[in-house]
């Protein structure tokens, strides 16, 4: 839906979001040995949560949380580089909350409630009068305030987001039964036989982890479950169940809300929890009218973006032709009589000659060796690729050397190519 800015009122400048960003994302396998899944590169130039927060400040939200715990550093570097621009005096705030034992020496953030519930203080003296609970680590465009403004006009205890998937793709999440008022009358977390849409047998509703609650009424939850020693303090699995049990809980459906060039385009919502999903995304952004689009002035996605000169294509003779089709090449990239096909290069890319990239997703500063030739490939930051390396064309010396995926992907690390020559 395209946003509606005639309201007299946005409800966005009386809301904290919240953003859960504490999860390892150990599907992503190497990928997340060293940083949390929302810290994890997308899209070229930005990190995964960078969805959220540009969906909370293009919705007219300014202040904002985000609750970090596992391998923070990448992440909490990346928030303060590039989301360093609140300003108190505008009523504005961005807080980094780190699992840091604030409520008892021994005691981490233990789910998701949790990690807002040991916070209650400091959401406390900002007063707002809604909470808007965010996942960090899925990839879409939004507008809050459009499932805001339902749940204050509906009256509900909490609003749900939630999406549509096929009925039996939605195994692995939160999904909710409803009435046909949208009322919630049932939720299950990852059900084995998931509850069909009303009239959509083949469909079914999952959760989006998105909640929005009025403040006072959370807090008061939030200490309630932290005093049940049976609860695991979890959204999903605690508090939303107990909500839909002895409370009115609505789903807000995210076609509803979903920000997009026109209304019959993709309502666009990627997990990309996994080596096939986070490649399978990246490389959707190379087609010609890709799903998600990076490139509307409207709803920007904000990110550190860091300085750096533009991409730089060298070398023009047979074989030996930088050059690069259907793909995206972000800035400081150098291709040096590479063939770059269908593949997408974060910041400062280096690619010499001879060689071949495609379907290729490169995360920032790798180096590509003379007459090396990559297919489908995802390559961690920094990796130095050795001359003449050839992926994509055996499968079973690839399985060998790097994490191959079931449908062929390859992930590929620096310890990986280290112990290729040890």
């Amino acid at each position: 839906m395209l946003r509606d800015t005639k309201s007299a009122y946005h409800l966005g400048r009386s809301t904290m979001a919240f953003v859960l960003a504490g999860g390892r994302g150990s599907r992503l396998m190497e990928l997340t040995d060293r940083r949390a899944k929302p810290a994890v590169y997308f899209g070229g130039k930005s990190r995964i949560i960078d969805f959220a927060l540009s969906n909370a400040l293009n919705s007219g939200i300014r202040r904002i949380s985000v609750a970090t715990q596992y391998k923070a550093h990448s992440l909490i570097r990346h928030l303060q580089r590039g989301w360093n621009f609140f300003r108190a005096e505008r009523n504005e705030s961005f807080d980094i909350l780190p699992a840091s034992q604030r409520v008892a020496e021994n005691q981490w953030y233990e789910g998701t409630a949790d990690a807002v519930r040991q916070n209650i203080d400091i959401i406390a003296d900002y007063a707002p009068e809604f909470m808007l609970i965010l996942a960090g680590d899925h990839v879409y465009k939004m507008d809050y305030e459009l499932m805001l403004r339902q749940h204050a006009d509906s009256g509900a205890d909490v609003t749900v987001g939630c999406i549509d998937v096929p009925r039996m793709e939605a195994t692995g999440f939160g999904v909710m039964a409803i009435d046909a008022s949208r009322r919630i009358v049932d939720f299950v977390e990852k059900p084995a036989d998931p509850p069909p849409m009303p009239g959509n047998p083949d469909r079914a509703l999952a959760s989006m982890g998105i909640y929005v609650f009025r403040t006072q009424y959370l807090i008061q939850l939030l200490l309630e479950d932290a005093a049940n020693a049976n609860s695991s303090h979890d959204f999903g699995k605690d508090i939303i169940p107990a909500i839909v049990r002895g409370g009115k809980a609505v789903a807000h459906l995210f076609s509803d809300s979903c920000v997009r060039k026109s209304p019959d385009a993709e309502a666009y919502w990627r997990d990309v929890g996994t080596i096939d999903a986070f490649w399978e995304a990246n490389i959707d952004l190379t087609d010609f009218v890709p799903a998600l689009d990076l490139y509307d002035q409207e709803w920007p996605i904000w990110t550190y973006g860091e300085i750096v000169p533009p991409a730089k294509f060298v070398h023009d003779e047979a074989g030996r032709r930088g050059s690069a089709t259907s793909s995206l090449v972000s800035g400081g990239c150098i291709i040096s009589g590479t063939r770059i096909d269908k593949s997408l290069l974060f910041t400062g890319v280096r690619t010499h000659s001879y060689g071949s990239l495609t379907h290729v997703v490169a995360l920032p500063y790798v180096h590509v060796g003379r007459h090396a030739r990559l297919t489908k490939v995802v390559l961690d930051r920094g990796v130095v690729i050795p001359p003449g390396l050839v992926v994509g064309e055996d499968p079973e010396e690839d399985a060998r050397r790097f994490r191959r995926t079931a449908n062929g992907v390859c992930l590929i690390t620096q310890p990986m190519i280290d112990q290729l020559s040890g």
